[in-house]
């Protein structure tokens, strides 16, 4: 569904980004992690069309900048890291920004049914800026849920791009809003997303992309990503991946305490 090529980002003559390739399917999660500074968040902000690049990006086959804004705003919707608002909006006001980009602007009960979906219901007319951290990502999440609510629509997937979805969050939202983009995955939409959190990443991921000093180390399934040798030389500590008992289906998870600071250099 999301092909990058041989994709370089240079901003104010750095390189941020180096010959970078990379998928994504729809049906799938697809997770993007790395050190601070990897790149992750240029990389996603190059597939959605805030940088200029050179190489290739294609949706579905087709050049994204052969898109018109509309069009590519009916396809995929975006939650960046942080939101900044300069004025005193509600949360409903917030959430129909995301319902006037997409597909669904004549669908009233839509955000009452988005903000219900992440756990916010009752919250329509409280401001957004008297909302603590956590309830105000899971309210941006709901804006970009109204953007692209049905996963696939005339049989073409949508698509989530989340930066950091979950970073402002306690465990058992961290949770929800990662089963709420399982499930947008399992319903035939893509879900791409920036994590920091691995071992949400081992539990719900279903592609690796693991970034480091702006290149491309392995993008593969979580076990062969998410291995010693891969996340000592990228994270540049001794870390050692362990292994879930058989009924937790063997994924793997990493513990703090397993890790040490190293001079591992990057390779």
């Amino acid at each position: 569904m999301l092909d990058v090529r041989n994709l370089s980002v240079a901003i104010s003559a750095t390189t941020i980004l180096h010959d970078v390739s990379f998928s994504a399917d729809a049906g799938a999660v697809t997770v993007i992690v790395g050190p601070n500074g990897s790149g992750k968040t240029t990389l996603l902000k190059a597939m959605t069309g805030e940088l200029p690049y050179s190489g290739t990006i294609k949706l579905d086959g087709a050049d994204i900048k052969s898109y018109s804004t509309a069009a590519l705003a009916a396809r995929r919707a975006v939650l960046p890291q942080a939101t900044a608002l300069a004025f005193p909006f509600t949360v409903l006001e917030v959430i129909r920004l995301g319902l006037s980009a997409g597909l669904y602007a004549d669908d009233t009960n839509l955000p009452k049914r988005a903000l219900a979906h992440v756990g916010l219901s009752g919250f329509e007319g409280r401001f957004y800026h008297a909302l603590s951290g956590g309830e105000q990502q899971r309210c941006q999440l709901a804006r970009v849920l109204v953007q692209v609510w049905q996963p696939v629509r005339d049989g073409k997937p949508a698509s989530l791009f989340l930066d950091e979805p979950v970073s402002a969050l306690d465990i058992g939202h961290q949770l929800e809003v990662m089963q709420i983009a399982r499930g947008f995955a399992d319903a035939g939409g893509s879900v791409v997303a920036v994590m920091h959190d691995l071992n949400l990443t081992a539990m719900f991921a279903d592609s690796v992309a693991l970034l480091a000093k702006g290149r491309m180390v392995i993008q593969d399934r979580p076990a062969n990503v998410l291995s010693d040798a891969h996340l000592s030389a990228a994270y540049r500590c001794d870390v050692r991946v362990n292994k879930a008992p058989p009924k937790s289906r063997g994924i793997p998870f990493i513990l703090p305490h397993m890790a040490s600071t190293t001079g591992t250099k990057i390779v």
